[in-house]
């Protein structure tokens, strides 16, 4: 049996924790509106009167559109067999980087949220530089 690449194992840990983030924000949801307000709330028409629980719904959004990019990497680099060091270390960062941005995002940080944007964009970049250089 193979072992897990370093970046697989990351790709799963981001997607987990992704997965994971609406958890916040739906419960302070639910103790705030009630159950089924919450849950019918398709159309996201229930404003949050609690900065946090708003920012938490965007750090998600933005966590999900940056997976994209990260996983269309990591697949490409595990597609060219061209993964080493650097796009193993730069998988584990990017993980790291996203869960502080979100945390920092939702504590309404922004200096520091797009620091860690930029860490993550950087992580991106050295992925896509181990196929494309």
């Amino acid at each position: 049996m193979d072992t897990m690449s370093p970046e697989i194992f990351w790709l799963a840990a981001t997607a987990v924790a992704t997965a994971l983030m609406w958890l916040p924000y739906i419960l302070w949801l639910i103790a705030e509106r009630g159950l089924l307000p919450a849950l019918m709330d398709g159309e996201h028409d229930i404003d949050y009167h609690i900065p946090w629980a708003a920012r938490a719904q965007r750090a998600h959004s933005n966590a999900i559109e940056n997976l994209a990019v990260f996983a269309a990497l990591v697949a490409a680099v595990e597609l060219a067999d061209a993964g080493n060091t650097a796009t193993a270390t730069a998988a584990a960062v990017f993980f790291f980087a996203r869960m502080a941005h979100f945390a920092v995002y939702c504590a309404g940080l922004p200096f520091v949220r797009t620091a860690l944007f930029f860490v993550g964009v950087t992580c991106q970049l050295v992925l896509g530089g181990a196929i494309l250089l």
